[in-house]
């Protein structure tokens, strides 16, 4: 049901709960899955045009993010303007990635 500009949101354990979103929560264990490991999942079936990080997201992460989206460019803000993006949301992945500020919002082509 992704259409045109809808977001997703693939985030890390610590994620704050958002009731109004339907949420699938995939967290088994520490660090299983993580952010990353369903970016790479969903990827080849997700258009997307750009996707949203946090700018604390560290730069290791920030680039296997853009190495897994290829040339989707990446924008990075503070993380209350990241946090501002998720209630337009179609929908929430949450992982198990203990990795600080590693979620990420697809927006679709």
């Amino acid at each position: 049901r992704v259409r045109h500009t809808n977001t997703l949101v693939i985030a890390d354990r610590g994620f704050p709960f958002w009731p109004q979103l339907e949420t699938v929560d995939l967290s088994l264990v520490d660090d299983i899955p993580t952010v990353l490991q369903v970016l790479t999942a969903i990827q080849p079936n997700f258009g997307c045009g750009s996707a949203f990080m946090a700018r604390e997201a560290a730069p290791a992460q920030v680039e296997r993010v853009r190495r897994v989206l290829g040339g989707v460019p990446v924008h990075l803000e503070e993380h209350v303007a990241f946090k501002g993006r998720v209630p337009k949301a179609i929908g929430l992945i949450r992982t198990a990635d203990t990795v600080p500020y590693a979620n990420i919002i697809l927006e679709s082509a």
